[in-house]
């Protein structure tokens, strides 16, 4: 790959997400529902109601296994808890948007008639699909990231002495800054592979947007108390996911059918 050309392919992508802004608006809904959701139940909701999280038995049992080397107090480490599974919420904010925008990276240029006379040019096929995940990827981290910055701001203001600082550790890192990218290029390459096959945006975002369903088992799996993941099962499973990409991106460059696309697409 050559860096020029695939420096020109990323801006090229990123004008098409300016043009398309809209489609930053599910992006922003969950990135919000990401921020709202863990302050209404570990913030609000005990402050309505008048009890507190360390009197229920069922939350303080199921939060011993993440804070049991923690020095928090019960309604801490209840808070600890609910914040921490919350955060698997941000890994659906790129996700999600950069599957909008994937699906259509090659089907809406397809029927945009741009993709051909870009196909006639020097462009690798994996420059050319490399530049669309990655063009897909960037804004859409730019709103997680933003989203996160405002959800330590929150905690600062408005969790329980000691909450914040536990928050700050590997695993919350492996979490957002490992995971979450890794899950998102393994959902958007699904998305290309589809994409590149078919003449419907929707197929290829039905397809891409399977990877939330091991998340949601996950996520479903630690608030029960069933499942926490250390610090080297979230390496490991980054790992994974960065080697599932790499494979998918070579299958993607096997499929993508450039003489198809130029000569019998309709």
């Amino acid at each position: 790959m050559k860096r020029g050309r695939l420096r020109a392919l990323f801006r090229k992508e990123l004008l098409e997400v300016v043009r398309n802004r809209a489609a930053l608006l599910p992006v922003a809904l969950i990135a919000l529902i990401a921020l709202v959701l863990p302050f209404i139940v570990a913030v609000a909701v005990p402050a309505m109601t008048g009890q507190r999280l360390g009197d229920d038995r069922d939350f303080v049992r199921v939060s011993v296994a993440a804070t049991a080397q923690l020095d928090l107090s019960p309604d801490a480490r209840v808070q600890y808890f609910l914040f921490q599974q919350c955060l698997m919420l941000f890994l659906l904010i790129p996700i999600t948007g950069a599957m909008s925008f994937a699906a259509h990276a090659i089907v809406g240029e397809k029927q945009a008639r741009t993709l051909e006379p870009l196909l006639a040019t020097p462009v690798t096929t994996t420059e050319l699909l490399v530049a669309k995940v990655l063009g897909a990827l960037a804004p859409t981290l730019a709103v997680s990231a933003a989203g996160v910055l405002l959800y330590f701001a929150g905690l600062v203001a408005l969790a329980e002495p000691g909450v914040t600082r536990a928050m700050l550790t590997l695993r919350t890192w492996l979490l957002l800054g490992f995971i979450g990218p890794a899950a998102a290029l393994v959902s958007l390459q699904i998305a290309l592979v589809v994409s590149s096959r078919v003449n419907d945006a929707r197929t290829a975002q039905q397809f891409g947007v399977l990877i939330i369903i091991p998340l949601t088992v996950v996520l479903v799996a630690q608030f029960t108390g069933a499942l926490w993941l250390s610090v080297a099962m979230l390496a490991l499973a980054g790992g994974a996911l960065v080697v599932a990409w790499i494979l998918l991106t070579m299958v993607s460059v096997a499929l993508f059918d450039r003489e198809s696309i130029l000569t019998r697409w309709r």
